[in-house]
């Protein structure tokens, strides 16, 4: 799936892209080919939302459109000083840095977006009045940045947002050859004090690529000549890292021939206290009733999506989530209660749902 969406969206991006749409001001030219049609589906502007960096005023403006905040790349490239380049291996602009760079990648209904190589379905790009957005979800959730919104003024306050004091960089295993392609990406960590609390998490981490890579070969070693080639990826994006908690998001996408791949998804969220894997009673314990109250809720919500196949009777695992600032989402897997389209079904809760009034998940990890 997500594979597949990338392919589509460097298929569409040449044209619109490589243009310069965004490193020249924003402006776009003459439209010719995929260009022609990706612009097409640009949305009519929003009103007028007042950018600020530290409190102070730029020059630049978003747009409040769709119940949501846009802000222009520009604002990315000018004020908030992040990299933006473009990659014409895969037709895209790629806009930020380390592990928190945002990929766009244009196709004829939109620009897609992916953090560090991991396709966030939940988040576009829009082409607004001629120029490049970004939702301000993204930058708040993804890319290390918080904002204060004033409705009634129309303004948006934007600061970096307080991290944990730790360096995460990417480990790769790969593998080439005739009729295979194998590369994994995982996260590691450095900078905690504590090595053998650093040594712990990033054993775990590195197991999930190993493993993925054992069963590969496996598979590998039962591939004929004449089979199409084979292809193996893993991906993965940082969701939280502030309160002493780092919360992340892997996949591993297969493809062996046949219709389609196939994508699994983990989700971990460790304590940088003792390393532990956190799991959904470590931060909700404080509400007894925290996972009959989860299971009502998900019932609901999962027995009226699009596709649904039947047999949730509750959670079967409380590790399948990932953190964001204030809320959890908690997913499914591809075919586990849903139809192949639907993806990984996510449902989002705030801290506020799930605790009694005043209560932080993260009480019981300091």
């Amino acid at each position: 799936m997500m594979n597949k969406m990338n392919k589509n969206a460097r298929k569409w991006g040449v044209g619109l892209l490589a243009a310069g749409l965004l490193l020249t001001g924003g402006v776009i030219p003459a439209e010719t080919g995929h260009a022609a049609a990706a612009s097409s589906a640009q949305s009519k502007p929003g009103s007028s939302v007042v950018l600020k960096f530290n409190g102070a005023l730029t020059q630049q403006t978003g747009l409040y459109k769709e119940g949501k905040v846009w802000v222009p790349v520009s604002f990315l490239r000018d004020v908030l000083k992040l990299p933006v380049t473009y990659n014409k291996a895969d037709n895209a602009y790629v806009v930020g840095k380390g592990t928190q760079k945002a990929q766009l990648m244009a196709y004829p209904g939109g620009v897609t977006i992916s953090v560090n190589g991991f396709y966030i379905k939940e988040y576009e790009a829009k082409l607004l009045n001629g120029r490049m957005f970004v939702p301000f979800d993204l930058l708040s959730d993804y890319m290390g940045y918080q904002g204060d919104w004033n409705a009634a003024s129309g303004r948006l306050n934007m600061t970096a947002r307080p991290q944990n004091a730790l360096k995460i960089t990417t480990a790769t295993i790969e593998n080439n050859r005739e009729g295979v392609t194998l590369k994994l990406d995982y996260p590691q960590i450095s900078g905690l004090a504590d090595t053998k609390v650093q040594n712990s998490i990033n054993s775990q981490l590195k197991l999930t690529a190993t493993n993925f890579e054992k069963s590969a070969k496996k598979e590998i070693a039962e591939r004929n000549k004449e089979d199409r080639p084979y292809e193996y990826q893993a991906s993965y994006v940082v969701t939280y890292n502030q309160n002493g908690v780092l919360s992340l998001i892997t996949n591993q996408y297969g493809y062996m021939g046949g219709a389609h791949g196939m994508d699994t998804r983990q989700a971990f969220t460790f304590s940088l206290k003792d390393g532990k894997r956190l799991l959904l009673k470590d931060l909700f314990g404080a509400n007894s009733n925290y996972k009959v109250e989860l299971n009502t809720k998900l019932g609901n919500l999962i027995k009226n999506h699009d596709g649904y196949l039947g047999g949730f009777n509750g959670l079967a695992t409380e590790k399948q989530f990932y953190l964001k600032d204030g809320k959890v989402t908690i997913f499914f897997q591809v075919y586990e209660y849903t139809a192949y389209a639907a993806g990984f079904p996510e449902y989002t809760f705030s801290f506020k749902e799930l605790l009694p009034d005043g209560s932080s998940p993260f009480a019981a990890l300091k």
